[in-house]
C-alpha cells in the first residue's frame, strides 16, 4: 500500500507527484487483477482519470481506460462508439454533473410543466443506461447530482417545485429506484460528496469555465477514491474483518490498572459517550457481514469483564475470535487469519498505539491501518477510508458472522474426534447442488469476484456474464449450498465449464474457505461427472492458473483423480480426467437433496 495514497492523503501532493506514485506502484505489483475501465464524462476527465490509476494500482487492479471525449458521454453511449465497442469495457463510469442537465425548472412554470421536465431528463438517462446494459452487459457506475452552487429563492429552493434543489432531489431519487431494480447498476454519490468536501469549494466556477472541470482540481483525488472504493467493491477486493485493540481504543483507560469500573464507557462522561458511539458503529458492521474480532495484550479475565460491562454495546458474543494475551499482535493476527481461513490482507487493525501499527505495518504491509489519533475522530476516519464500500449485499454476507460462529463450534467438536471421516460424519452435513437460477445470480456472481484462495483460474464474472452463463446450452453452471447441524453455511462453491465436442472444460471452479476438507469439492465432482454423462461428454479438462493467493489449490486435481497433462514455466497446468462407465463416487459423508434433472447423484 502506497503511503501517499492511504486516506487521509494529501490531495496536492498525489497530483504534482502522481507520476512518480505510479512508477512506485508498478514496480510493486503483483498479480493483479486487469480491468478495462470506459469513462464517460460531461466534462473534463483526464486528471480524474490518471489520479483514479494511481488508486486502483494500489488496491490491486490495473486498468486501462477508454476516456471519451469532452462531454460526449451520452453520444458515446447512444450511437455506438466503434472505439468504444472495440474496448469492450469491463466497467462504464459515467462521470456527469449539474452542468449536464439538460433542463431546470423556470419559476414561470407551473408544476406540469415541471414534472414534465424531470420526467423528461429522467428517461434521457435511463434509455442510455439501457441501451449500455443491452450492449455490453457490465456494471455501470453513475454520479448522482450535486446541489447547486446557489439558490435563487435561499432555503424556498429545497420545498418548492420551481426549486432547483427540489428538482435535483426529485431526479436523484429517480436514479435510486432505477439501481434498486437493476443489480448491476450503481449510484455514485457524489451528491454527499461534494457536500462532505465542501460544496463552495467543490463547486468553484472557476474550474468550470477556465478548464471545463465540474469540480475544483483539489477535489479531485478524493473523487476518484470514491470511484475506486467503488470499483475494488464490485471486484471483491474489500476488507473482510476488523482486529480490534481494547483499551483506548475500544473504551478509555487501561483496564489492568484502573479496574474495569474505571474504564471510559457509558453515558456518565462526555468521554465514555465517544467511546460507546464507537462500538455501536462497529456493532453494525455485523449486519454487513464484516468479522469483528479482538487483538489485545491483557489478561483474558481483563479484557472479558471490559466487555461484559454493562454499559459496554459490544459483548464477547459479536466477536469472532477474541485474542488477549501477551503474545506479538503480528503473531497473534496470523494465527487470526489462520483460524478464520481468511488472508491477513482482508484485515482492518484497529489500535490507538502507534508502535503496535508499525509492527503489523512491517509484518503485514497489505493489512488496511487507519492512523486513529483522537477518539471522537475515529469513526469519520475509518468510514471515509471505504474499507467496506456496498456494491452487492446478500443474505449470505447478512449471515456471515453467525455462519463464522458455527465453524468455531465445528473446530471445538472435530476436536473430540480422533478420526476425521468420523467427525465428518457427525456433522450430518446436506447439500443442494443445482444449476444457476435467477435467486442466486448476485451470490454467484459476488463469490467469482470475492474468492482468490480456493479458485482455480480467478476468472471474474458480473452477474450478467452469470446470467448469460445459465442461459447457454453449451455451459454446465452449478453452485453448492452446504449445511449441517449447526447450521446453513449458503452458497459455498461454483463451476462453470463449457463443453466442447466430446469435453467439459473447466473454466472456473472455487470455493469458500470457510467449508475447506468438508469434502464438499467431491460432492461437486459428483454431480459434475453425471451431468457429463446425460450430455455423452466424454472427458473433463482443468485448468490451474497460478496467483499469490491460489497456492492452496495446486494439487487439486490431483486429488480429483485427474492426470496433468501440461505445464508451462509459469505453473499453469492443464489436467485431464476420462468419463468411464465405473466411475466410483467420491462423496461418502454429503447427503445430496433431489436433482431437479437426472435424479439424485446418491441413489
Amino acid at each position: 500500500m502506497h503511503p501517499f495514497l492511504e486516506y487521509p492523503f494529501d490531495a496536492q501532493l498525489v497530483l504534482k507527484k502522481r507520476k512518480s506514485i505510479k512508477k512506485e506502484l508498478l514496480v510493486d505489483l503483483k498479480d493483479p487483477l486487469q480491468k478495462k475501465i470506459a469513462i464517460l464524462g460531461g466534462s473534463t476527465t483526464h486528471d480524474i482519470k490518471d489520479i483514479l490509476e494511481l488508486f486502483l494500482l494500489n488496491q490491486g487492479i490495473f486498468p486501462t481506460f477508454y476516456e471519451s471525449e469532452y462531454n460526449q458521454f451520452w453520444q458515446d453511449a447512444m450511437f455506438d462508439s466503434p472505439e468504444l465497442l472495440a474496448f469492450s469495457p469491463d466497467i462504464i463510469l459515467i462521470h456527469t454533473s449539474l452542468r449536464n442537465l439538460s433542463v431546470s425548472p423556470d419559476l414561470e412554470d407551473d408544476v406540469t410543466t415541471v414534472n414534465e421536465k424531470l420526467e423528461s431528463e429522467f428517461q434521457r438517462f435511463c434509455g442510455m443506461w439501457d441501451h449500455l446494459q443491452h450492449i455490453y452487459r457490465c456494471p455501470i457506475i453513475q454520479n448522482n447530482f450535486e446541489y447547486p452552487f446557489y439558490r435563487l429563492m435561499g432555503n424556498m429552493e429545497a420545498s418548492d417545485f420551481h426549486g432547483k434543489v427540489n428538482f435535483v432531489t426529485r431526479l436523484n431519487l429517480k436514479f435510486y429506484e432505477y439501481a434498486q431494480d437493476h443489480p448491476n447498476f450503481h449510484i455514485h454519490d457524489l451528491n454527499y460528496l461534494s457536500a462532505d468536501y465542501g460544496l463552495e469549494e467543490w463547486s468553484d466556477p472557476f474550474y468550470w469555465h477556465m478548464y471545463k472541470y465540474a469540480l475544483c482540481l483539489p477535489a479531485v483525488p478524493r473523487l476518484a477514491f470514491s470511484y475506486s472504493n467503488m470499483i475494488k467493491s464490485i471486484y471483491g477486493r474489500n476488507k473482510k474483518a476488523f482486529a480490534l485493540d481494547l483499551d483506548n481504543t475500544l473504551w478509555g483507560g487501561i483496564i489492568g490498572d484502573d479496574g474495569v469500573d474505571n474504564i471510559e464507557i457509558g453515558s456518565e462522561t462526555s468521554l465514555g459517550q465517544v467511546y460507546t458511539e464507537f462500538q455501536f458503529y462497529l456493532k453494525e458492521h455485523k449486519k454487513l457481514g464484516i468479522l469483528l474480532n479482538i487483538i489485545s495484550k491483557n489478561e483474558s479475565e481483563n479484557a472479558m469483564a471490559g466487555l461484559n460491562h454493562p454499559d459496554c454495546p459490544l459483548k464477547p458474543s459479536d466477536f469472532i475470535v477474541i485474542k488477549a494475551n501477551w503474545l506479538p499482535k503480528s503473531r497473534n493476527l496470523s494465527d487470526m487469519a489462520e483460524d478464520l481461513t481468511l488472508l491477513p490482507e482482508s484485515f482492518v487493525f484497529v489500535d490507538d498505539n502507534p508502535a503496535e501499527r508499525a509492527n503489523i505495518q512491517q509484518q503485514f504491509p497489505e493489512v488496511a491501518i487507519p492512523e486513529i489519533k483522537k477518539v471522537e475522530h475515529y469513526i469519520n476516519l475509518i468510514d471515509r477510508c471505504g474499507y467496506f464500500e456496498v456494491t452487492n449485499l446478500s443474505e449470505d454476507d447478512k449471515n456471515r458472522n453467525d455462519m463464522y460462529k458455527k465453524n468455531a463450534e465445528r473446530k471445538i467438536q472435530q476436536k473430540s474426534f480422533e478420526n476425521y471421516q468420523d467427525y465428518l460424519i457427525s456433522l450430518n452435513m446436506k447439500a443442494i447442488i443445482k444449476e444457476f437460477d435467477s435467486i442466486h445470480m448476485s451470490r454467484i456472481a459476488q463469490l467469482t469476484n470475492k474468492s482468490n484462495q480456493f479458485n482455480l483460474t480467478t476468472r471474474r464474472y458480473t452477474q450478467e456474464e452469470v446470467e448469460a452463463a445459465a442461459l447457454d446450452e453449451n455451459t454446465i453452471a452449478l453452485y453448492g449450498k452446504l449445511e449441517d447441524k449447526f447450521g446453513d453455511n449458503g452458497v459455498v462453491t461454483i463451476v462453470i465449464g463449457e463443453c466442447r465436442d466430446d469435453t467439459l472444460h473447466l473454466v472456473l471452479w472455487l470455493m469458500s474457505c470457510r467449508v475447506l476438507k468438508r469434502d464438499m469439492e467431491f460432492a461437486m465432482m459428483d454431480e459434475i461427472v453425471r451431468l457429463c454423462k446425460i450430455r455423452g461428454i466424454q472427458k473433463i479438462k482443468g485448468y490451474y492458473y497460478p496467483t499469490a493467493k491460489n497456492s492452496m489449490v495446486k494439487d487439486f486435481y490431483a486429488l480429483q483423480g485427474f492426470t496433468k497433462e501440461a505445464e508451462d514455466p509459469q505453473g499453469n497446468s492443464t489436467w485431464n480426467f476420462p468419463i468411464t462407465d465405473d466411475y466410483q463416487q467420491k462423496n461418502q459423508v454429503i447427503e445430496i437433496a433431489q436433482q431437479e434433472a437426472g435424479g439424485n447423484p446418491n441413489e
